[in-house]
């Protein structure tokens, strides 16, 4: 299923079910679970063997897969990826960091959000309207989901790069329901990629087997490739 959102030249490698794979797992990653319940290591371990397959896909013997100051993946640094799971799915993708610039990825169910006013959270009007109109013209998916996922794979592209937290209010994200596609105009100081700062992203999306998946797999810019205009700014008030 990640193969269907990712461009060439990465490594996408996504399984089903939680089997029990904590045997995999090296010294140093099973004492980040080691308080952990079955569930949440029996996840860990089977999101790391996605990601060790990949590896191997691109080349490079396995290696552990430790958390940043973030929460993010540690990767070797010949590597750019990012990884994701929900109840049932787990996925990675990585890219040769010379190859790629950013790489991000998100799995969620297509449930929708709770009623507790998390689409008011991460969604600033516009956005809200655009789920709106989709929920109207676009029946069986879970759009408010989608966004919030959308938003999960735009941090998980940045961060690495800019090492900055970013609020659901810094990203506006525009879903095509026709093409599979989104894009994310940033309103935080995008990363420095190849020497110019980006402010626009683009990825894909998809809703199968229960699952919505959304990924952004952004090769290294080349002179004049970036869109650096600055986004209209968008504000999270309930209006």
């Amino acid at each position: 299923m990640i193969r269907d959102v990712t461009l060439p030249g990465v490594a996408a490698v996504d399984s089903f079910g939680n089997p029990p794979s904590t045997r995999t797992l090296y010294p140093e990653e099973s004492a980040l679970v080691a308080r952990a319940v079955d569930r949440r290591r029996n996840e860990f371990g089977a999101v790391r063997e996605c990601a060790r397959s990949a590896m191997a896909e691109l080349g490079f013997a396995a290696a552990p897969v430790l958390h940043g100051p973030a929460g993010e993946p540690i990767w070797p640094a010949e590597l750019v990826g990012s990884m994701s799971h929900c109840a049932g799915y787990q996925v990675a993708v990585l890219a040769r960091a010379s190859e790629f610039a950013l790489v991000g990825v998100d799995a969620e169910p297509d449930e929708p959000l709770p009623e507790d006013g998390m689409l008011e959270m991460i969604g600033c009007p516009a956005e809200r309207a655009m789920i709106a109109e989709l929920t109207r013209e676009h029946r069986g998916i879970n759009w408010g989901r989608l966004l919030f996922s959308a938003k999960e794979s735009v941090y998980k592209a940045w961060y690495p790069y800019a090492r900055r937290w970013l609020g659901f209010e810094d990203a506006v994200i525009r879903i095509d329901p026709w093409m599979g596609t989104f894009t994310a105009r940033l309103f935080s100081a995008g990363p420095v990629v190849a020497g110019t700062e980006l402010s626009m992203l683009t990825g894909r999306w998809i809703a199968r087997r229960g699952l919505l998946l959304t990924a952004i797999t952004m090769p290294v810019p080349q002179a004049g490739d970036a869109d650096t205009r600055s986004p209209q700014a968008c504000s999270r008030s309930s209006g």
